[in-house]
């Protein structure tokens, strides 16, 4: 049975020219690659990879300021709860959203501290299927971690998708505004798609060494879009009393009770909850990560959260006729209230903002949808895994698993063409798939915390004292939102509005097991055997 030497020391390398232990470069060339890959490395992130047993591959491109614009970006609480609640304006209302979006940012602030505290314990791209890994049970690491790596991976694929279709049917809903005769198509919005994945592609892989200046200067939009719109929107657009926007509650899902119709609708703020994670999955880009990513996911979750209740406050206001909204010719609801303020040119121009937003968010998304899905490979728990694992020596790039995943988000973007339904299923994973996740990752280490605290790494971001409360508290509202984002809009349900992602998710752990079964269990070991420390196989 696995188990850790309580007594090996966590200590690292101590010089750039030192290599782990567990791995080895074969020739000269991949030599001289490697050690220009480490010269952004500090002594501790030496000592980290050494601990971990992984060589460094990747460029450390980014810093404090570029690792906290990246995840801010990606998060995008604002333009998420602008673009994104429908479910919770049609069961909630406004006074639902905002209440929900309030105690969802409360019980998901637990979540994102033991993530992050782990990130400082292990500043790995694979994130939580390699926080599993390490502080699993032992005879559960090695099936636990493997599930993780699945779930974590289909989450973050199934998010990427979504962020080029969000971005090509914002593009649609300008082209609406300004010529009321046009009617979006499907197959139209899949082209959208595909034009957006390709540029996403050409730009994650030829101009990666620029993107942590573009996440800085996207974050500077981030703010100023911010402002230009609740400006605007308080300037120019009428709105309902106080009374109204904050106690307002609706039903229009058509639950037995209002409470039920509320737990229904969270969905809609937790969507703008998610992703701090994505900065753990850039981890070995970033320099001085065990300090740098902790920091980034705690203050990009609370710089989003200071912005996010203000500007769902405000847009809650602006929602003077709910049933309007929802019934945009648009299919957004921000239209309809940009559109009391404005005129439609003025529409148009207040949409660029967000749309920029979130296809700076859909470059973000494909960034650490690829290192997770990288290291997954690297670490032998995906099909094709030598060549999804390969980094190209002369760009420091994964060029392989960004192209992965481009093909995939175009390939779920067909889909489209024939299911809206089918396709809206299978981004609805997102949330189911990386709450999974969440639970289990933070359910390891409260375990190994009571049980075993003595074999948790040393780490410079720590919960000290505080660990086992935040860490139960982060497990127990993990959970809850798992367990509600599998329900439906509203009942009675029929094909169209039932919620797919139950079924999608059942089928992806089966799926996932049967690999496991049939090719895992032979090639997969789990990240934990190359830590340092830990000894048997």
């Amino acid at each position: 049975m696995a188990s850790y030497d309580d007594k090996a020391p966590h200590s690292g390398l101590d010089t750039a020219t030192a290599l782990p232990k567990t791995q080895h470069l074969d020739d000269e060339d991949a030599g001289e690659t490697y050690h220009d890959s480490l010269k952004d490395n500090t002594r501790n992130d030496r000592a980290d990879m050494s601990r971990m047993g992984k060589i460094q591959e990747l460029r450390r491109n980014y810093r404090p300021l570029s690792a906290l614009a990246f995840t801010v970006i990606i998060q995008g609480t604002w333009e998420v709860l602008m673009t994104a609640t429908t479910q919770g304006l049609v069961d909630g209302g406004p006074a639902g959203l905002i209440w929900s979006y309030i105690w969802t940012f409360f019980g998901f602030s637990f979540v994102v501290a033991s993530l992050a505290e782990m990130a400082s314990m292990a500043p790995t791209a694979g994130g939580q299927y390699h926080w599993v890994s390490e502080f699993a049970p032992p005879k559960y690491q090695k099936s636990l971690s493997y599930f993780t790596g699945w779930m974590s991976t289909l989450s973050w694929q199934a998010g990427t998708a979504s962020g080029p279709f969000l971005v090509g049917t914002l593009i649609q809903s300008c082209a609406v505004v300004m010529y009321p005769n046009y009617a979006p198509t499907n197959w139209q919005g899949t082209l959208m798609v595909i034009a957006v994945t390709f540029l996403v592609w050409v730009l994650n892989i030829w101009g990666a060494r620029a993107m942590p200046f573009v996440q800085n200067v996207m974050l500077m939009v981030h703010i100023l879009g911010f402002l230009a719109i609740i400006i605007v929107l308080w300037v120019l657009s009428p709105r309902a009393s106080a009374k109204t926007t904050f106690t307002h509650f609706t039903n229009e899902g058509g639950w037995n009770s209002m409470g039920l119709s509320l737990m229904v609708g969270q969905i809609s703020a937790i969507y703008a909850c998610i992703c701090t994670d994505a900065a753990a999955h850039m981890s070995e880009e970033i320099k001085d990560a065990g300090v740098t990513v902790p920091r980034a996911m705690v203050g990009s979750y609370f710089l989003n959260g200071m912005l996010g209740l203000p500007f769902l406050i405000s847009y809650m206001f602006m929602m003077t006729d709910v049933e309007a909204a929802l019934n945009d010719a648009t299919g957004y609801p921000h239209i309809w209230v940009f559109s009391q303020a404005v005129s439609a040119g003025g529409v148009a121009a207040l949409n660029v903002i967000p749309t920029v937003l979130i296809f700076a968010g859909t470059l973000s998304f494909n960034l650490s949808t690829s290192r997770q899905t990288w290291a997954f490979a690297r670490d032998k728990g995906l099909p094709f895994s030598r060549w999804i694992g390969h980094v190209d020596e002369k760009i420091h790039v994964p060029v392989n698993a960004v192209s992965v995943t481009c093909i995939i988000t175009i390939a779920l973007s067909l889909i489209n063409i024939g299911s809206d339904v089918a396709f809206n299923a299978i981004i609805s994973l997102n949330v189911v798939s990386v709450m999974i996740t969440y639970v289990i990752s933070i359910g390891c280490v409260l375990y190994r915390r009571i049980y075993h605290p003595e074999l948790l790494p040393r780490c410079r971001w720590s919960l000290g004292r505080w660990g086992v409360p935040v860490n139960l508290a982060g497990f127990l509202y993990s959970t809850h939102a798992f367990f509600w984002a599998f329900w439906p809009n509203a009942t009675p349900v029929d094909v169209t509005s039932f919620n797919w992602s139950v079924v999608m998710f059942v089928g992806v752990a089966i799926l996932a097991m049967f690999d496991y079964v049939v090719r895992g269990r032979k090639h997969y070991k789990g990240p934990v055997v190359l830590v340092d420390g830990y000894k048997g196989r």
